[in-house]
């Protein structure tokens, strides 16, 4: 929390002042009672000590004068809102060990499926574009609201040779500079790359384009999918088939995240994939935001203040 008049805050002197002045007050309103009376006799004169209730009215006037204090030091409170208008980018890896099963149905399909279910929970004014890569990185389609275009994109990706990670993020870096909202700013822009691997072919290395994509403070949110037994079938000549080991390669996504200020996760199974994809949602729809908050303080603390002043009035008063 912050204040935008914190010099306001000095006025929380006056609430250890008033404590301070009371107790003297209490102290002498015992003496002056023991100095008049005896003090054996003062069961037979009061049917019972009013107790803790005695110090309610001051109390209440104190906390009340405090919140006050404390709104017309007008405080700031980092608050999340949900965003208005954004870019997301989804780049889907659909190299040929995409296509290992130990992911049901496999790993590019499961990822394709999360991703339709990631894409309707956004918000409409959302522009969402996706981008697959294997051997070359390529715009399956660019931003767009239209969410039955998204989905067609992701369910037109191939498996193929190949996995130019670098090439994917510069791409994105591209089509999010070209990006415009309704008053003709850069949206903000954060990107999801979804791989099993790390960098086997293209022209740009992860590190470069993770470089161009913190420049452009377009944080890249990484997902490695697969597990340790994972499997592709390849053909060899003459029909034959060969079974490939392709164990998940998190070290590059891991540092592309790093980099950009995005996070890095890890997708075990379809469940798991999902999940990533429901936090991921809601944490790009929303954004931080500081916001004042001195009603808070100072609307409810006017009503406690008169209350308790009134209060305290009738008590003192009433109480030599």
């Amino acid at each position: 929390m912050s204040f935008q008049s914190p010099l306001a805050l000095i006025g929380l002197v006056l609430v250890p002042v008033l404590v301070g002045l009371y107790v003297v007050r209490e102290r002498r309103r015992q003496s002056y009672a023991t100095r008049f009376t005896t003090p054996g006799l003062l069961p037979n004169l009061v049917d019972a000590a009013p107790g803790w209730r005695r110090h309610l009215p001051l109390a209440l006037f104190v906390v009340a004068l405090a919140a006050m204090i404390v709104g017309v030091a007008r405080p700031h409170a980092s608050v999340s809102v949900q965003r208005e208008e954004a870019t997301v980018l989804i780049a889907i890896d659909s190299s040929l060990s995409m296509s290992s099963q130990d992911i049901r149905p496999s790993r590019l399909i499961a990822a394709q499926r999360a991703a339709r279910s990631f894409v309707d929970g956004m918000p409409d004014k959302f522009r969402v574009g996706v981008i697959g890569f294997t051997g070359r990185a390529y715009v399956a389609v660019p931003p767009t609201e239209e969410r039955g275009l998204v989905h067609s994109a992701l369910k037109s990706l191939k498996s193929g040779q190949g996995t130019a990670l670098g090439d994917a993020v510069a791409l994105g870096s591209r089509l999010a500079r070209a990006e415009r909202t309704s008053d003709g700013a850069i949206p903000p822009t954060a990107m999801l790359v979804i791989s099993d691997g790390a960098q086997m072919s293209g022209r740009t290395t992860p590190a470069a384009a993770a470089a161009q994509a913190r420049s452009l403070h377009i944080p890249v949110y990484t997902v490695v999918v697969g597990t340790q037994e994972g499997v592709v079938n390849v053909p060899l000549a003459g029909g034959y088939q060969a079974q490939l080991r392709v164990p998940p390669n998190p070290e590059t996504l891991r540092s592309v995240a790093r980099l950009t200020g995005g996070q890095f996760f890890t997708a075990t199974d379809q469940n798991r994939l999902r999940q990533i994809y429901e936090k991921l949602g809601s944490r790009l729809g929303h954004r931080r935001e500081s916001r004042e908050i001195s009603d808070l303080f100072a609307g409810g603390s006017a009503a406690f203040l008169l209350f308790g002043g009134v209060l305290s009035a009738l008590w003192f008063r009433r109480v030599p």
